[in-house]
């Protein structure tokens, strides 16, 4: 059984037609983390939601990247879209030279176990180095004191390139009426447009390849 962490019933339904696996949606409210690398925080959440469930997780995290301000909102850009609003960030790019921008995706997947080398980045808790994390396990006197740090997480990425414009279209959601790609912002494209090209989509795609093949 595959665990697929989120509240979005939409996004268990996309990785159901791509998988031929039971997947079931799971609904954990993990710690996110502040930081500005979105595999950190992919992993800490798939961490604390395998050791909840016991059996194979994924968790998903993205955000838009937007060249001219050093890839800001990126991680936050759930935080920004709720105080700043897409507009307002629409207007803060508007005057740039520069409008390039990317939706970038990540999907971590924990499983308990190690993973064999594949082009897919695995993250094995090396920022505490092997002596801490040693150290923590043999002084835990129970499975629930051993810190899920040094579990090891694969990554699957998706990216879509575009461009931050005035807001269009009435479809999709977030900051889908100011992203441009391929002469269409995401708030123009259909659903079923959007899921061709989207970076969710494209890491999900990468994910069930490697999963079905493991």
């Amino acid at each position: 059984m595959l665990h697929f962490v989120t509240g979005n019933a939409g996004k268990v339904h996309e990785v159901q037609s791509l998988l031929d696996a039971e997947v079931e949606q799971f609904e954990f409210d993990y710690t996110e983390i502040q930081s500005q690398d979105l595999r950190e925080i992919a992993a800490r959440g798939a961490r604390e939601a395998y050791r909840e469930v016991g059996e194979p997780v994924i968790v998903d995290d993205s955000g838009l990247f937007v060249e001219s301000l050093d890839g800001f909102p990126g991680p936050y850009s759930a935080y920004v879209e709720d105080t700043v609003g897409v507009e307002r960030l629409w207007r803060l790019v508007e005057p740039e030279a520069d409008h390039s921008a990317a939706f970038r995706a990540v999907v971590a997947y924990c499983d308990g176990g190690e993973f064999e080398a594949t082009p897919e980045p695995v993250d094995r808790g090396e920022r505490r180095g092997p002596d801490q994390a040693a150290a923590e396990r043999s002084s835990a006197t129970t499975d629930d004191q051993v810190d899920a740090d040094d579990l090891s997480v694969k990554f699957f990425e998706g990216v879509v390139p575009g461009e931050i414009v005035a807001p269009r279209g009435d479809g999709g959601f977030g900051y889908d009426p100011i992203f441009e790609h391929g002469g269409q912002t995401f708030a123009e494209m259909d659903t079923e447009q959007k899921n061709a090209v989207s970076h969710r989509g494209r890491a999900l795609a990468r994910f069930a390849e490697w999963y079905e093949q493991s």
